[in-house]
């Protein structure tokens, strides 16, 4: 154990840790000396301690820009509940809220103010944070700030201008995954004054990483389940499917469940608690399930759809194996995978023609017209308006997010936003109140007997319990929080779950609509490119799924895995193999470097037999291959 110091004090203080993860401190200290900092952290590294610890040794307060709504609101809630002083800002809160959020700051009575980044295009909250003593800028999920990465948002490009109000103030930016070209590409957009990169290996040793192909996958899936004990999470892109998918691993008595975006927040927290608890074994999901989520001991991972991208895969296969512990990372393939990734990419970016068709019917739908909407917000139920355009659903939502690339409007995916109240009135009031609607007074005293808080802040409240609580229904709650409203004695936020539109501009004649080469040619180019990596991944049997893996986030790998499918398929292949071939092989390349050709010719074995003997002998490191492409025994001559 390292000696004590103010920094693991805070951290033994607050999170309960003795001493930090491997690069934690290193990337704490280049902040707290003032310097633009980018961690490159794999998913489960600790990426919110490198800045909640410095904030917290310092005066003033950290700006978190993170895009995930669901992720903020969980980092806040976990800061408060160790007495930390947090808040966020996003586009579902009201004004009330919003105001009590702004003084917070202002008055130095917080500690983290976590935003989304559409809101850094509003000129009210700009005006308002550059009197706020922020003294670190942290921009979690930094990848999504370059075009090059595989979740790309053009609201993170405001970021830059946030600088200019704190020109000593320095950046951390983190990400779990990305390539070198983003790695350079974060940097530049972000306007470090230097090259200043943490990054730790992306090789995991204990996850063995397996490809199954298979026409069958949820033959497979129960297979490979009932072969792996312990928890595990099973991906897939569909949310329809996650339920279908859990409900057949329960009819084979597997324990799962399913967790998607579009479930009720009650719901999710449920889930995720019973699935933490080892209440349910099994989690089916779609990508919404993992952010966030620290269970050490999952044990197994399966896709059994492929992701669009290494980066997504690597990141969502990461939540295997936490622990330290021989976990297993599986995609399931069937012939046809190749085919629908192809579709995905045509899905991604629609005819021009068709985005500007939804960009038109979007203002149509919204009452917006032309030359208007410039900086206004939307409420935008997205499915009604297909159903009542007739547009079909992924393609829509694809142009919506090119029209958000393109910088026409923001489209700001679902927000869950749970019911809250605040309590305004003194104390003294609330024993003498004079209600229309029966039993509001009850609901008045459950809600001050089941929450804490309520006179400092929104609280957030569940209508259902207060129901239980009273014996009401649900009209009678709610239309009693509706009149206590009307009457100042609290603010009641009823829930809300929708997604929303902002304009960036004034809405456009279609025709006007602009998509140049960088948020459509280069986008689609990237995309393409990703998933011809993914491809290869998932189809290639000749090289190790590890070292593939390395090789495409830049790093270069030593020697093979040797866990992962292709390694074990090879060992037991050359185990099998005439010693002739090996020692073949190995004689022609010590007498001179060779290259694949003359072995093929050379010796009298099948072709597979050769290519498998020498990418087996490269992997242990029997023989080299070199970089003018031929293959060289080290070994000197007898």
């Amino acid at each position: 154990m390292q000696p004590s110091s103010p920094l693991r004090d805070i951290l033994k203080r607050y999170w309960g840790f003795d001493d930090f993860r491997p690069l934690q401190e290193d990337i704490i200290l280049s902040v707290l000396d003032g310097r633009d900092t980018l961690g490159l952290m794999p998913t489960g590294g600790g990426k919110s301690i490198t800045f909640q610890v410095p904030t917290m040794a310092i005066d003033g307060m950290a700006l978190v820009v993170t895009p995930i709504i669901s992720l903020m609101k969980d980092q806040v809630d976990h800061l408060i509940a160790r007495h930390i002083k947090a808040t966020y800002l996003h586009a579902g809160l009201s004004a009330a809220e919003v105001r009590r959020i702004y003084d917070k700051c202002l008055y130095g009575n917080c500690k983290f103010l976590y935003v989304s980044p559409e809101r850094l295009g509003s000129a009210g909250f700009l005006d308002r944070l550059k009197h706020m003593p922020v003294r670190l800028i942290v921009v979690d999920e930094a990848h999504c700030i370059s075009q090059w990465g595989y979740d790309f948002r053009p609201s993170f490009l405001r970021i830059a201008e946030v600088r200019k109000f704190f020109p000593d103030v320095p950046v951390l930016a983190l990400t779990a995954t990305a390539t070198p070209a983003v790695v350079t590409d974060i940097m530049d957009k972000l306007e470090f004054g230097q090259r200043n990169v943490f990054s730790k290996s992306f090789a995991r040793d204990n996850i063995t990483y397996v490809v199954r192909p298979t026409s069958e996958k949820m033959t497979e899936l129960v297979h490979i389940v009932r072969s792996v004990a312990g928890t595990a999470i099973v991906y897939v892109r569909s949310r329809k499917r996650t339920k279908l998918i859990a409900d057949e691993l329960n009819r084979h008595q597997l324990s799962a469940d399913y967790y998607h975006a579009g479930l009720a927040v009650e719901d999710k927290e449920d889930k995720q608690n019973k699935w933490k608890n080892d209440e349910c074994r099994i989690m089916v999901a779609t990508n919404a399930f993992g952010m966030g989520i620290d269970k050490p001991d999952v044990r197994l991972v399966v896709h059994v759809d492929i992701p669009n991208s290494l980066e997504e895969y690597y990141q969502e296969a990461g939540r295997a194996g936490r622990d330290g512990k021989r976990s297993y990372a599986v995609l399931l393939t069937s012939p046809t995978d190749r085919r629908t990734l192809h579709k995905h990419i045509a899905d991604a970016f629609p005819p021009r023609e068709f985005i500007r068709k939804v960009y038109e019917r979007v203002g149509n739908f919204l009452n917006v017209a032309v030359g208007e909407g410039f900086d206004k917000m939307y409420d935008f139920n997205f499915n009604l308006f297909c159903t009542t355009f007739k547009l079909p659903v992924l393609p829509t939502h694809n142009a919506l997010h090119i029209l958000t690339a393109a910088g026409y409007i923001e489209f700001v995916e679902e927000i869950d936003s749970q019911s809250r109240v605040m309590i305004l009135a003194d104390k003294s009031e609330l024993y003498d109140l004079h209600t229309t609607t029966p039993g509001a007074d009850r609901v008045l005293q459950a809600i001050l007997r089941l929450y804490t808080g309520l006179f400092a802040d929104y609280v957030f409240i569940n209508e259902a319990v207060i129901m239980r609580s009273t014996g009401l229904d649900h009209d009678t709650v709610y239309n009693s929080l509706l009149e206590l409203t009307r009457m100042h004695i609290l603010h009641y936020v009823p829930r809300k779950r929708t997604p929303y539109i902002i304009y960036t501009t004034s809405r456009e004649e279609p025709k006007y609509v602009l998509l140049p080469r960088p948020v459509y040619e280069d986008l689609k180019q990237r995309m393409e490119q990703r998933i011809e990596a993914v491809i290869d991944y998932a189809f290639n049997d000749q090289q190790c799924r590890e070292a593939r893996m390395l090789q495409y986030f830049g790093e270069q790998a030593g020697a093979a895995c040797g866990h992962c499918d292709v390694c074990i398929d090879r060992r037991k292949r050359a185990a099998t193999q005439p010693a002739d071939v090996q020692s073949g092989i190995l004689y022609m390349a010590q007498v001179k470097p060779r290259r694949l050709e003359e072995f093929l010719h050379t010796l009298s074995f099948t072709k597979g037999e050769i290519l498998s003997m020498v990418s087996f002998l490269v992997d242990e490191g029997f023989l080299i291959h070199r970089d003018d492409d031929t293959y060289v025994n080290p070994r000197p001559l007898d």
